[in-house]
């Protein structure tokens, strides 16, 4: 919890009891490898914090191939927004990388604590604002760059997950093929 709260007060300030109250509002979940914390084609119920762990964003294109957006991981919020706050089926899935450790707020339990705590709806809204910068600067320079470039654009904005995540997942990121990204890979001398 105080992983939790050390990210929140990061944006902003909450005093004891506020912190107590959202407290009494989250339940610990512990998700499975390849497990799904949301899916396409359901409405996203829940709001997670990722104690432990690495979530991936992915999606199937008009061919039926799996591709994946973007890694969230330790330390930041995950939800699907356009869902969650629409009630609107979700165009992806979220998914466990790696088995992860969970904080979750219902929809209903967030919702709550949106409508009783004083600044709370502030807090949320940087914390989101500082998520889409990110999704955008983690995504932009990888899409006119070589996949080398990519490649190592990649290890500069996810230093610590290289290691914990399959190959395949990382190539489907890169949008190339993962004997590709083998080469790439060997070329360069990472392990």
């Amino acid at each position: 919890m105080k992983q939790l709260f050390d990210f929140i007060l990061r944006f902003g300030n909450l005093n004891q009891q506020q912190i107590d109250f959202i407290s009494s509002k989250t339940v610990e979940i512990n998700f499975s490898k390849d497990e799904y914390f949301s899916e396409a084609g359901k409405i996203a119920k829940q709001v997670g914090f990722i104690v432990d762990g690495i979530l991936r964003v992915c999606y199937y294109n008009n061919k039926g191939e799996e591709i994946t957006k973007y890694f969230i991981e330790e330390n930041n919020l995950v939800v699907d927004l356009e869902s969650f706050d629409n009630e609107i089926s979700s165009s992806a899935y979220v998914q466990a990388v790696t088995d992860c450790k969970m904080i979750v707020f219902s929809r209903k339990d967030w919702l709550e604590l949106l409508q009783t705590i004083v600044g709370w709806e502030a807090i949320v809204h940087k914390i989101i604002s500082r998520a889409l910068m990110q999704k955008v600067e983690r995504r932009s320079p990888l899409v006119s760059e070589d996949a080398t470039t990519r490649y190592l654009k990649f290890l500069e904005i996810y230093p610590t997950v290289v290691n914990r995540i399959p190959l395949s997942y990382i190539a489907s990121y890169l949008g190339v093929t993962q004997s590709s990204l083998s080469r790439i890979r060997k070329n360069i001398g990472k392990v």
